[in-house]
């Protein structure tokens, strides 16, 4: 026996506890082994379950005790010196054993030595005295402890040990094992076969060897089991041969791939003795999986040259091993294959006044959008088939963009796909890793379109102005060209595929708040479609049929309880948000329908419509209060209109003039664009002051002064030129502007007024201001027809082309001069 002990598989655990040396343990002669199968079995024999390993009688093994009734057993049979039944688990996964989960055939053995590994932890180290029968395990507390008998065999049975037959099993088991041992542990062999020489003891020998073999815990207690030293013997001698034999076959299966190994190829030996194992076994691989695949595959609607790469890759996942590492890859590759929608298209709804109803039930508003989808569903209803239109939502946070492809999903009948293109930085991301990678996956394009099971889905891709550019990892936007190119993207090929995919049926839609940072080329293969910020008029709309209904229901309420009326959501509106879309506002009404459930559940009497005293005490004091409108007209003061990203606003732009030298002073946060309106209008004063009955010296003496009111807030845009000029005027002339009177666009020094843009949202500003009179450029006629009349009710626009013109109107009221 070796003079180290190897840790065996143990009560507990297979850790490794019991590290290098713990004693010489002396070879057991038959002397010694016969005085201890003499020792008698005590009435009540304590039960050390064992599992996923066998105790044979002579042998020594080191134990990893946890439980805490093994625990107090060892403990107390270790203080004691008094033998211990040692018996196997026939399920070794069971931690509370019964009598019912032992095998009856156990080995009497005691404890040597006992380590403390940890505080919950003990290993012993234990030889085995000769086996006994277990009759009745009859209580279990502290610990197992049964009735026995001894187990009897014929291993000190001196005839039977002194025949010739017994002498040529032995002589056969010692050559078989030496051969073995030669192939199987080359480092050490030799200490090995010599120290089985050395054993004189054949019980205790066959005993040694039986524990070593790497044959399953079920073999071994079988083993155990035979009470004929000869049979058992023999059975022992048929093991070794089977492990000698496959011993044998690695040795072949090197000796044949040796020439084809080098450094390089360390992985490609691996799977080449694998694979020659399984030509030895007769094992293709996992049956039951690859005809699974099979049976999914004869159901799938792809083309020829799919089928054939699909064949092609299970041929490969045919030829490997099941344990082997590629397999699983390999499998998982077939997998995505086989749940791809090849050809699976879901039917669209073609009932265009139901589509219709839809769009207008889920959104108010965004007539261009509806009116396209429309248009699309028309066209494919006559032709039958044709490729999705691409398009890209432009608008600010909050309109609808990404909850409008949603609802598009909904009203056609599609699935829905959302893929947030935001912080995307790597190209693998939209095209997928190369299968040759550790981890390699598809790209998120193909991961949806799998999860969507159908080539058509309605597909959003939100933030694509979020995308990143070029970069170390690769460029994610140029990646997204072929997806988004209705001449390319029929065949889009993905890495980790390996074939192409159509992708032509996908309604893809993107969302962007802005253009600026969209790759150019990417823009070109979309049709963009601006959503421009809600109007105070549609948020009320909004309020009434989206927002309120939702909130009192999410809170439990109905509309018994509350109730809200236009007043009171434009008094929100305007004075507790500032925003694009209705985010905010409805954060803002669910505090207030949160507010009065609490009324309601505390039994408070409340009226049910929602007052101006309610709002305050809830959402605290108005947020935004702003000045409106000029209570009075007032010199060098003139109102213009501004676009912002949450909507219109009216600009209020002072002018003063002092004695001086002819300075421009400009302050309220002005952006450079309208500091060059300022100097434009200042210098088309001086050109014209003639005209104006101005005396060019006098303008030239005197220091101008511009600020535009909130001077934290930035402003910038050439739409206040106009607006400017008309403040100096006034200044210098000493003459108010036109009552009730808004205006709005750029001008050059040859005095000539040209179009701005936000023109929507700009007159509904005034609107909103109470204001009746807008100036605007000639070339913005059009954009009033985008506008619902009812919202520019009671508002005269009036055009001007040149600031000569819109000077005279903008002062018409109080002066007769031509001017």
């Amino acid at each position: 026996m070796s003079k180290r002990i190897k840790m065996l598989q143990g009560e507990e655990s297979q850790q490794d506890l019991l590290h290098g040396e713990v004693g010489i343990i002396p070879l057991q002669t038959e002397q010694e082994a016969e005085e201890l199968n003499r020792e008698d079995l005590p009435p009540q024999l304590p039960i050390l379950p064992l599992r996923n390993a066998v105790m044979f009688p002579g042998i020594l093994m080191p134990i990893s005790v946890a439980r805490k009734k093994s625990i107090v057993l060892v403990e107390k049979a270790y203080k004691e010196k008094s033998p211990i039944g040692i018996v196997t688990q026939i399920n070794g996964t069971i931690d509370d054993p019964k009598d019912a989960d032992l095998y009856r055939i156990g080995t009497l053995s005691r404890i040597l030595k006992m380590y403390d590994m940890s505080e919950d932890i003990k290993t012993i180290v234990v030889q085995g005295i000769k086996p006994f029968r277990l009759l009745q395990v009859y209580t279990e507390e502290p610990y197992m402890l049964a009735s026995s008998e001894v187990y009897p065999t014929n291993d000190f049975d001196k005839e039977t040990l002194n025949s010739k037959e017994f002498a040529a099993i032995i002589a056969s088991l010692v050559e078989v094992s030496t051969k073995y041992i030669r192939l199987s542990y080359s480092s050490f062999s030799e200490e090995i076969i010599n120290m089985l020489k050395n054993i004189n003891n054949r019980v205790f020998l066959i005993n040694y060897i039986v524990a070593n073999l790497q044959i399953s815990t079920g073999e071994k207690q079988r083993i155990l089991e035979i009470p004929d030293i000869t049979d058992r013997a023999t059975v022992i001698l048929e093991e070794q041969m089977k492990a000698l034999q496959l011993a044998q076959l690695k040795e072949q299966i090197q000796q044949k791939t040796k020439v084809e190994i080098d450094k390089q190829q360390k992985e490609f030996f691996l799977n080449q003795q694998i694979r020659t194992i399984q030509e030895e076994l007769g094992n293709a691989g996992d049956d039951q999986t690859i005809d699974e695949l099979k049976t999914k595959a004869e159901k799938k609607k792809w083309d020829a040259a799919t089928k054939t790469h699909f064949d092609k890759e299970l041929q490969k996942l045919q030829r490997m091993h099941p344990m082997a590492p590629d397999f699983n890859n390999q499998l998982n590759y077939l997998d995505l294959i086989i749940d791809l929608p090849w050809n699976e298209y879901t039917k669209d709804n073609l009932d265009l006044n139901k589509v219709q109803l839809i769009l207008e039930q889920d959104h108010f508003g965004l007539a261009k959008i509806k009116k396209r989808i429309v248009e699309y569903l028309a066209v494919l209803k006559l032709k039958g088939d044709m490729k999705s239109p691409i398009l890209c939502f432009v608008g600010p946070p909050g309109v609808g963009k990404t909850s409008l492809g949603k609802s598009i999903a909904r009203a056609m009948d599609r699935q829905y796909i959302r893929m947030s293109l935001g912080g995307v930085r790597d190209e693998s991301e939209i095209r997928g890793h190369r299968k040759t990678y550790i981890g390699a996956m598809p790209g998120r394009i193909m991961q949806n379109i799998r999860k969507a099971k159908s080539a058509n889905p309605v597909f959003v891709l939100d933030e694509i102005d979020k995308l990143s550019g070029m970069n170390v990892q690769g460029d994610p936007s140029a990646a997204m060209l072929e997806v988004l190119d209705p001449e390319q993207n029929t065949s889009f090929y993905d890495n980790y595929l390996e074939t192409t995919f159509d992708l032509s049926h996908v309604m893809f839609i993107a969302t962007a708040n802005t253009l600026n940072t969209i790759h150019p080329a990417l823009i070109d293969r979309m049709e963009v479609i601006e959503l421009s910020s809600y109007l105070q008029e549609e948020k009320v709309h909004i309020a009434k049929r989206h927002l309120i209904p939702r909130q009192i229901t999410e809170h439990g309420l109905s509309g018994k309880h509350i109730s809200f009326s236009d007043d009171i959501i434009e008094y929100i509106i305007e004075d507790y948000t500032r925003e694009a879309g209705v985010r905010v506002l409805e954060k803002q009404l669910s505090k207030l329908i949160r507010y009065r459930a609490y009324q309601i559940v505390q039994q408070e009497k409340v009226s049910k419509a929602i007052k101006r005293g309610d709002v305050e005490k809830v959402l605290g004091i108005p947020l935004f209060k702003r000045e409106k409108e000029l209570k009075e007209n007032t010199v060098g003061v003139a109102i213009g209109l501004a676009w912002t990203p949450v909507g219109g606003e009216i600009l209020f732009v002072e002018t003063a003039v002092s004695e001086g030298k002819g300075n421009l002073v400009l302050t309220g946060n002005l952006g450079d664009v309208m500091k060059e309106s300022a100097t434009i209008a200042y210098e088309y004063l001086k050109i014209h002051a003639k005209d104006f009955d101005l005396d060019i010296k006098d303008i030239q003496n005197k220091d101008v002064y511009i600020h535009v009111p909130e001077g934290a807030t930035p402003k910038d845009g050439p739409s206040a030129g106009i607006t400017l000029l008309t403040a100096l005027l006034s200044s210098f002339t000493k003459r108010p502007i036109r009552s009730n009177l808004a205006m709005t666009g750029e001008i050059t020094l040859r005095g000539k007024i040209t179009p701005v843009g936000g023109i929507k949202e700009k007159i509904l500003a005034a609107k909103r201001a109470e204001i009746t009179n807008i100036v605007l450029p000639t070339a913005n006629r059009n954009d009033i027809t985008d506008i619902e009349p009812e919202y520019i009710k009671g508002i005269d626009f009036h055009y001007f082309e040149n600031m000569s013109d819109a000077i005279k109107f903008n002062f018409q009221q109080y002066t007769n001069r031509t001017w």
